[in-house]
């Protein structure tokens, strides 16, 4: 169907759902998910990427021979590689196509090659709020997990009625989920989905269900740019063959405490006796029971306030002071103006700190109460980071914190020096790996609500769980 055809469908259910549904209707919810979403944005940029290996990440470039994958495209996964992976082990199992040589009999061969790409989160961030406009104009309730990804309660735009029942009703075209009647949901899912194409320039797949937890599920089961839709009705036929890992909420650990019970599938964790699953899981197996059995009852509610803003910047290891100080001094600015532009004031100014290979500093300094000072956000900064001046770093970021949202008065600076200094012993050291490996991770500081709400696994399955899917998330920067 055209885009004017997709448009004229999105515009009938929306008129159609106020006189198809009565007050006790399934609950409409669309699960948006971007497919490898970095990749699809440096092929927006740059066309010839398409159709080839694209590795996104970090520590390939002149210079560097330590970092990771924060995202691989599908055909660079085919070859093994995995978000999260450290760039060492992708370029093993696949070269960089500006290594392949045709007069060097040693070179790889072009065929097994791919293209590595620096990280830009900036660019992402500009791609990421066209689609998020998308998103607000076609969902009154939304909530956003992260820069690629969000729910949407679209139950007052559509309903799960059947399109075509009706001669004079236009059948929506496409993929049908599990169920082959055509509703007014699937219409108005490809309808966002079409329209994220269309004015964002990269794909998503996204999955309707009358739920969070499955809606989550159909996503991911019909990627790169899927469609599935589960009616109500069959949501718990269509998870029952489903692996427990696809179960929303369950991790590799649990998977694995799962497996030990003689819990394999969706089907078998539905039917499993949840006092054995309480024992074994705590309160979050008969949760995860009735999720797989098609039972979630959770509303999509918006993400929360955020609890802090933070910017990051990659430089050389050979970067001086000098360079060190103009990088940090930019980036004070840059989280100064977010906070300014969000109507928040800030009780405590850190900054990061990334020494090769990947440990990670942060210090932080508590102020008197709120403030809105640009320039104390600098001088701070600033102070902070001269315990670095003779530190080789790859990565600096500076952040804002104990964000005070409330129309108060901003303390006075008085006593200043005398409130002392948070975290001047913190040290974290780890791999800066989003979901593998202990210590930190990409997404150890960055901004983002308080807690994601949508019921996910501990923090520590869920990183894994992340990796998995396919992208080391750095952080929802919005």
């Amino acid at each position: 169907m055209t885009d004017d055809g997709e448009d004229t469908l999105a515009a009938y259910a929306d008129t159609a759902v106020r006189e198809t549904r009565d007050d006790g209707a399934d609950r409409v919810v669309c699960h948006v998910d971007m497919d490898c979403f970095y990749a699809s944005c440096e092929r927006l940029r740059h066309p010839d990427l398409a159709g080839e290996p694209v590795v996104v990440g970090m520590g390939y470039e002149p210079g560097e021979s330590i970092g990771a994958v924060a995202t691989a495209s599908y055909e660079a996964r085919a070859f093994g590689v995995d978000s999260a992976m450290p760039i060492s082990e992708a370029l093993e199992l696949l070269p960089r196509r500006a290594d392949a040589d045709p007069d060097d009999p040693d070179a790889p061969d072009p065929a097994e090659t791919g293209r590595y790409v620096p990280v830009d989160l900036d660019f992402y961030e500009e791609v990421a709020s066209e689609v998020k406009a998308v998103l607000r104009d076609c969902a009154d309730t939304r909530r956003e997990v992260s820069i690629d990804e969000a729910y949407l309660d679209v139950t007052d735009r559509t309903s799960w009625a059947v399109a075509g029942d009706d001669p004079d009703d236009p059948p929506p075209s496409g993929a049908a989920g599990p169920s082959e009647a055509r509703t007014l949901a699937e219409g108005y899912a490809r309808h966002v989905k079409d329209r994220i194409e269309r004015e964002a320039g990269v794909p998503a797949s996204v999955g309707v269900a009358p739920n969070m937890s499955a809606a989550k599920v159909a996503s991911d089961a019909d990627k790169p740019d899927g469609l599935v839709v589960v009616p109500p009705g069959s949501v718990a036929e269509f998870l029952a063959p489903l692996p427990t890992a696809d179960v929303h909420g369950v991790g590799p650990v649990t998977e694995e405490t799962l497996a030990d019970l003689g819990i394999e599938t969706a089907g078998d964790l539905a039917a499993a006796g949840r006092d054995r699953l309480a024992e074994e899981l705590g309160e979050r197996g008969p949760e995860l029971s009735r999720r797989a059995a098609g039972d979630d009852d959770r509303e999509v509610t918006p993400t929360g306030l955020p609890k802090s803003l933070s910017r990051e910047s990659a430089l050389p290891t050979t970067a001086d002071e000098a360079t060190k100080r103009e990088t940090v001094t930019a980036l004070a600015a840059d989280v100064a103006r977010r906070a300014r532009e969000r109507g928040c004031l800030y009780r405590t100014i850190g900054i990061k700190a990334v020494e090769p290979p990947f440990d990670v500093n942060t210090r932080a300094r508590s102020l008197p109460g709120p403030v809105d000072d640009p320039d104390l956000v600098e001088e701070v900064a600033l102070d902070l980071l001269g315990e670095f001046d003779e530190t080789r770093v790859r990565k600096l970021g500076v952040r804002v914190s104990k964000l005070d949202f409330a129309e108060t008065d901003q303390a006075t600076l008085g006593g200043f020096e005398a409130a002392g200094d948070d975290g001047d012993r913190e040290r974290r050291s780890g791999r800066e790996r989003g979901g593998a490996g202990d210590g930190g991770k990409l997404t150890d500081w960055v901004d983002g609500p308080p807690d994601r709400g949508d019921g996910e696994e501990p923090t520590a399955e869920r990183d894994r769980r992340d990796a998995d899917e396919g992208q080391a998330s750095l952080g929802d920067w919005g």
